[in-house]
């Protein structure tokens, strides 16, 4: 079992720069694949940026390449989502995601474990 705690959302300007945190715990989560996803009411829980904790690899949803970066801390059993830039449509709950077997998916069903979300809010 993988315990999943988000931390770091607010209330920021556009522009303006957040750093969310992940931390696990539990299970050797060193091989795991670490998401994050967004939601907004009335809508799909939303593809945002993954980690391949082993290769370190990376992949982004096109919204956010070039302004976010997912990154990890095996020491720290904790995985990071720096924005910058942040624009008003940003605004959501964004959840930490982990996923027990190999590839870097962005469909959430194909992820096992999740966080309780923060929220992040943009204003214009």
């Amino acid at each position: 079992q993988v315990q999943l705690v988000e931390s770091g959302g607010g209330l920021v300007q556009a522009g303006d720069s957040l750093r969310l945190s992940c931390a696990a715990s539990g299970r050797t989560f060193r091989s795991y694949i670490m998401g994050w996803f967004r939601q907004v009411p009335g809508k799909e829980r939303e593809f945002v940026a993954a980690i391949d904790r082993s290769s370190a690899g990376t992949y982004y949803a096109d919204s956010v390449k070039g302004r976010f970066t997912i990154s990890g801390d095996s020491a720290k059993n904790t995985v990071y989502l720096q924005m910058n830039n942040l624009k008003p449509e940003d605004t959501a709950v964004y959840y930490c995601a982990a996923r027990s077997t190999a590839g870097l998916v962005t469909d959430s069903k194909y992820y096992n474990y999740w966080g309780q979300g923060t929220q992040v809010t943009v204003s214009s």
